[in-house]
């Protein structure tokens, strides 16, 4: 906009920039919006959906999980939030509580999902699935284990 306005006078608006360019160009945002996750997962038997998240406690980290269908639940705490702990905690919960495999496991976007842990979390699931952000009801099994935690672990 700068260059065009100082070296050929002439003034446009952002919006009409784009719609000058989404004429000859497809203009892809940075953003997935509309990325396709597929449906929200159901279970019909154990073991068959894993949920994973985290909660802060200020110093320390605990990384939750559980299965959809029976419940059950694996909680370990780190002191820091990397996705080498998001794999370290994967490859014991699995082991320890979820019979180290399951059809389906889901996470949020938060880092300690990325990296080392992404690298890895296909040996102990056919499919990893990250929730839509802010669509906590994606997650609504572990967002309420993680409130009976937090309401448990309350100092004070």
């Amino acid at each position: 906009m700068y260059f065009l306005k100082k070296e050929h006078k002439v003034s446009l608006s952002v919006p009409k920039i784009y719609e000058v360019l989404a004429e000859k160009y497809k203009i892809k945002s940075k953003w997935k919006k509309n990325q396709i996750r597929g449906p929200i997962p159901r279970a019909t038997k154990p073991r068959e959906v894993i949920q994973m998240d985290t909660v802060d406690f200020g110093e320390a980290f605990a990384f939750t999980g559980i299965d959809i269908f029976s419940k059950e639940a694996d909680v370990i705490i780190f002191p820091s939030l990397t996705s080498h702990d998001g794999l370290i905690y994967l490859e014991t919960s699995m082991e320890r509580r979820f019979g180290g495999h399951s059809d389906l496991i889901q996470t949020d976007g938060g880092p300690e999902f990325k990296d080392e842990f992404k690298l890895n979390v296909l040996r102990f699931t056919n499919r990893h699935r990250v929730a839509r952000p802010y669509k906590k009801n994606e997650q609504s099994y572990i967002e309420s284990f993680n409130r009976s935690l937090r309401k448990e672990c309350r100092v004070g």
